[in-house]
């Protein structure tokens, strides 16, 4: 019998605790976020580089690009096949960037950025100055937002180019170089 007098007492305050939690009792639960610290570019394996030039005339313009490096792989006609559009360094695309109109190869090109974009092949290389700068690699590549195509001969480097290097000379020549192979052209005003 003592049992059962405790029984009524927990049933009622069971119900009083529910109808507390009912009228507006809440419970806060503390929450943390982290946020991730910006990646450092500079370690992953292939590094960024930038190279700034100027060209006959005073025409100044950068490039910044990504430097993959052969580890024994065989580059171009394997790693990065023939006719095929390729960003011309690794991770992000290649970036030209002028603050004036300047000819390529003679053609003109207006100010601005764009993504640098090559075609290798065994006797001719394609350049491509593309109107969306920013995009990952040549995966969103579209060819009609092509602001210029210029074509080139690829010439054998003298010695190996074991990281994908692009030079700017005084003349305004740019090299893109990189295995055994190297492309060029010309900015100018």
């Amino acid at each position: 019998m003592r049992k059962l007098k405790f029984l009524p007492l927990f049933i009622g305050a069971s119900l009083l605790s529910g109808a507390a939690f009912a009228q507006g009792t809440t419970t806060t639960t503390k929450t943390t976020t982290t946020t991730k610290a910006p990646e450092d570019k500079s370690k992953r394996p292939s590094p960024p580089a930038t190279v700034t030039g100027t060209a006959p005339g005073g025409v100044a313009y950068t490039i910044d690009y990504s430097r993959p490096s052969v580890k024994g792989r065989k580059i171009f006609g394997g790693l990065e096949q023939y006719g095929k559009v390729w960003r011309t360094g690794a991770n992000e695309a290649t970036t030209f960037e002028v603050k004036q109109p300047v000819k390529i190869n003679g053609q003109a090109l207006p100010a601005g950025k764009y993504a640098l974009f090559t075609i290798p092949g065994e006797q001719e290389w394609t350049i491509i100055f593309n109107k969306t700068a920013n995009q990952w690699g040549a995966y969103e590549y579209k060819q009609d937002q092509d602001a210029l195509r210029v074509t080139v001969k690829p010439t054998k480097t003298p010695a190996l180019v074991e990281q994908f290097t692009i030079s700017a000379a005084n003349n305004g020549m740019v090299t893109l170089a990189w295995e055994n192979t190297q492309a060029s052209f010309t900015v100018s005003k």
